[in-house]
């Protein structure tokens, strides 16, 4: 069974319409990309090497082995950038470090900068 297209609107008063439509000029405002945040950890002397790859594992879904070379670089530049996140989600993962590390009597800082 063949169906014959149907016409949208009938042209019956011989007018020579070519069927093209106006475009809308209305804009739309152009939103703003929230700003970013860095997520760093701070290096200490106290809080384990093993405790440090375990926060980054566990909060920031990063893989054993990256973990293990992001805490190597807190250890030994200082500090390390973990993420980039809005600031809600920054502003989260901060409180969640520090509250799990204090929870387990760990010194481990962890803060945020606008990037």
């Amino acid at each position: 069974m063949t169906l014959a297209p149907q016409l949208m609107a009938d042209n019956d008063d011989g007018s020579n319409d070519d069927g093209d439509v106006g475009l809308a000029l209305k804009t739309r405002p152009k939103t703003k990309r929230p700003p970013l945040y860095k997520v760093m950890l701070l290096n200490d002397d106290y809080t384990p090497m093993e405790f440090v790859v375990l926060v980054l594992e566990r909060f920031f879904g990063i893989g054993h082995g990256q973990a293990t070379e992001i805490m190597l670089t807190v250890h030994k530049k200082g500090l390390a950038v973990v993420g980039v996140f809005p600031f809600e989600i920054a502003e989260t993962k901060v409180h969640q470090v520090m509250d799990f590390s204090r929870r387990h009597q760990h010194p481990l800082q962890c803060t945020m900068e606008k990037e």
